[in-house]
């Protein structure tokens, strides 16, 4: 019994943090836009680049933490866009919204997402959100100190953004061109929205995320090839 009360006074602090989130309003002295937990540090400037597949075709992504904050419902947090190229052309544009709390613990606060024709032109917004508008909470995207089984909601919108994640590992195995390491953070991720569907996402400390791939309901698979 004593080795499972750490984890779960974590749990309850998590759950106690997406209570207080569940409010109108956030109070921004609690937050900064300076996200520096290791698991997924988000220093204005740096640019990941993954590579992989989706809908059958070569995918590319490039993954930029801006210099530019926003105020969301509250909280100052810092933009970063995020640009996915599918056999060469780019089919989406979005800025995601992070906040960090003064325990460390990452925040999403939303996201501004664009699918794009072969000519440019926006045919979709779907997917889009913004923490305080139409009912729309923040999550929490990675805890401070990650423990095996914790579980949090990373965004919520009804019947448009529910994403939830689970740990599964500290010390999982993991090789993508950027890095080969076996101390990666593994979560999976499901939503409601899309039953059937569980992802994979491994972390490294120091650099955030290398891996995602679809390991139930898809084929989908985006690996780290380089950081900028």
């Amino acid at each position: 019994m004593p080795r499972r009360m750490p984890a779960l006074l974590a749990l309850a602090a998590l759950a106690s943090l997406a209570a207080a989130a569940a409010g109108h309003g956030v109070p921004a002295p609690r937050f900064s836009a300076h996200v520096t937990n290791p698991w997924f540090s988000l220093p204005a400037g740096r640019v990941l680049v993954y590579r992989g597949m989706k809908d059958g075709k070569a995918a590319r992504e490039v993954m930029t933490v801006t210099h530019a904050t926003k105020t969301i419902d509250g909280a100052p947090c810092v933009v970063v866009r995020d640009l996915l190229y599918l056999g060469g052309h780019l089919e989406e544009r979005t800025q995601d919204w992070y906040s960090q709390d003064a325990a460390g613990n990452v925040w999403y606060f939303g996201e501004a997402t664009a699918e794009l024709d072969e000519h440019g032109r926006v045919t979709s917004t779907e997917g889009s959100w913004r923490a305080g508008v139409g009912g729309a909470r923040p999550g929490i995207f990675m805890p401070a100190h990650p423990l095996v089984g914790q579980t949090a909601r990373q965004e919520y919108l009804r019947g448009a953004a529910e994403d939830h994640f689970r740990v599964l590992s500290l010390h999982a195995p993991v090789s993508v061109p950027y890095v080969h390491t076996r101390n990666a953070l593994l979560t999976e991720e499901w939503t409601p929205l899309e039953p059937g569907v569980l992802d994979h996402k491994l972390y490294v400390r120091g650099i955030g995320t290398v891996l995602e791939q679809t390991v139930k309901g898809g084929s989908e698979r985006n690996a780290l090839v380089a950081v900028r």
